[in-house]
């Protein structure tokens, strides 16, 4: 199964830390993992909130064994295509035990530079 996050600098350099293996733990405000399932959903949170919040906003592609993934439900969080997997932060180690081959940088986005009047 593919999925993907939107992700900030902070969470991208601890991803890197883990040979792209593996997502970080939650913060204890944090209490779901949730990856999303379609690449325009993570773009849209990539640009218009990562970067605005950080400078700089990431979109991570990977796959997981769909099988064990099928035990996670997936929400609405919007519209039809604004689907996440919700995965307990308690369960994420195991969740990053099911995925296959490495978390991938698929797209890049940084502020527009301002028109000069």
């Amino acid at each position: 199964m593919t999925l993907w996050r939107p992700t900030g600098p902070e969470e991208l350099a601890l991803v890197e830390a883990s040979g792209r293996r593996a997502w970080p733990p939650r913060l204890p405000d944090q209490p779901i993992f949730y990856p999303v399932l379609n690449e325009d959903y993570a773009i849209r949170i990539a640009r218009d909130w990562n970067v605005p919040a950080s400078g700089v906003g990431y979109v991570t592609r990977f796959e997981v064994d769909a099988a064990f993934a099928a035990r996670y439900p997936v929400r609405q969080a919007g519209g039809r295509t604004i689907l996440e997997l919700w995965v307990p932060a308690e369960e994420l180690d195991e969740f990053n035990r099911h995925i296959v081959g490495t978390i991938e940088v698929v797209r890049e986005f940084r502020p527009e530079p301002q028109q000069q009047p």
